[in-house]
């Protein structure tokens, strides 16, 4: 029989020159062959919405500017779901080997928030050509470059 056990290798943290990920010293190993990646995914802990009332949260209201009236957590990228995992595709700006330091571009987690684990950003496994999206997001930017500079108060209804 198995179980689930996770165990957080490090977390966000911020300072003066953005965003970085800290990793437990027992996981700086782990980093062994990064460099020569410029992106990363980061598994995190949304851990500001781990409580009993997001996790049961299976459905909300039109949560986007033209979205259905109703959706259902698995087709949303809201906090509020049975498990509050996330993903974040991160731009590296640099990776300090000795410290167990990864600063980013950007992730879309707060100061202090777990991280699960880290996977190199592959365009063979990663990268899909011709992703399809519902027509209520259609013109949500087309990468994560240009959703930097997209204003998103137009599409979110929160």
């Amino acid at each position: 029989m198995s179980y689930l056990k996770l165990n957080p290798i490090g977390e966000v943290k911020s300072d003066e020159g953005g965003a970085f990920i800290q990793l437990k010293s027992e996981y700086i190993s782990a980093m062994a062959a990064l460099d020569g990646f410029s992106h990363i995914n980061v598994i995190w802990w949304f851990s500001d919405c781990d409580n009993e009332t997001d996790r049961n949260t299976l459905q909300s209201e039109q949560p986007y500017k033209g979205a259905p009236k109703v959706m259902g957590a698995f087709a949303t990228r809201s906090p509020a779901r049975p498990n509050p995992i996330a993903l974040t595709a991160s731009e590296i700006i640099n990776i300090d080997f000795d410290l167990g330091i990864i600063r980013v571009a950007f992730i879309d987690a707060n100061d202090g928030t777990p991280i699960l684990d880290i996977k190199p950003y592959t365009p063979s496994f990663d990268r899909v050509e011709t992703p399809g999206v519902p027509a209520w997001c259609s013109e949500w930017p087309k990468s994560t470059e240009a959703s930097g500079n997209f204003n998103w108060d137009k599409v979110f209804n929160f």
